[in-house]
């Protein structure tokens, strides 16, 4: 039963895979043009935001949002738990409003499509070579002041095991909240992982199903201003893993 179950999983992922590389290159040429030009940036993200209702249409995902509390005025930074690509494709139907940038790990440069559309709309992050880093958190800081929000996810990538339980949070995230004085919107994905796991896991869990989505009540950037950045890590960690847990009793996050 296990193996027909991984079996089923795994057409499952081919199919989602067929779907978004038919919707990457129909829209290819849009965001070529629409990145081609500084002035229609902005336009390009509502161009994200139909990729991803169309994912959701043509996969038979549907969201149901648990909390949805409401959004302070942007820009403002996300911070998520990371457990499926799903996390990433929503996020831009989940939150359509106000255009923002992923900033995210540097090795997703080596995916020939993803490279095209993350480089032009997004930051990479090379937290191992200081100088790139550096550029980064410049990168970001410009982006704000021109009116993007950012969406990190603090763990750093896909955990490698354990998933959906988080692993502990980087910095980053929270160092560029204080130095900004943007509020922080925690977001929590509690069953992504059941609904598309890593492609890697060829007969990991993969189907069809409701995404269950916690948007949390902002952290001002006041509140920001009178904690430190670990101290602001750790309540964005709880405020995160609290509703994981709830969804997923016995939840243990990973060490």
């Amino acid at each position: 039963m296990n193996t027909l179950k991984g079996l089923f999983s795994l057409l499952w992922k081919c199919y989602v895979a067929v779907i978004f590389v038919i919707f990457a290159v129909a829209l290819y040429p849009f965001f070529w043009v629409l990145l081609s030009n500084k002035k229609w940036k902005k336009i390009s993200f509502r161009l994200f935001v139909f990729w991803s209702w169309m994912m959701r249409v043509f996969c038979f995902y549907r969201v149901k949002k648990v909390l949805d509390s409401p959004l302070p005025e942007g820009p403002y930074i996300v911070v998520a738990n990371h457990s499926s690509y799903l996390d990433i494709f929503f996020m831009y139907s989940i939150l359509p409003k106000h255009p923002f940038l992923f900033l995210g790990k540097g090795e997703i440069l080596s995916y020939p499509i993803i490279r095209t559309y993350f480089k032009g709309l997004n930051i990479p992050v090379y937290r191992k070579d200081r100088s790139k880093a550096a550029t980064s958190f410049t990168l970001a800081k410009k982006a704000v002041k021109e009116g993007w929000s950012l969406v990190i996810f603090p763990e750093g990538g896909i955990p490698d095991e354990g998933s959906p339980a988080m692993i502990p949070f980087k910095k980053g995230a929270f160092k560029l909240a204080k130095a900004l004085d943007v509020p922080i919107i925690p977001i929590t994905f509690t069953n992504h992982y059941t609904l598309f796991s890593d492609p890697t896991e060829i007969l990991g869990p993969a189907r069809p199903g409701v995404s269950k989505v916690f948007i949390h009540e902002a952290i001002t950037a006041e509140a920001i201003a009178e904690m430190t950045e670990l101290e602001l890590l750790n309540v964005c960690f709880h405020k995160i893993n609290e509703s994981l847990v709830k969804e997923n009793p016995g939840l243990i996050h990973n060490k």
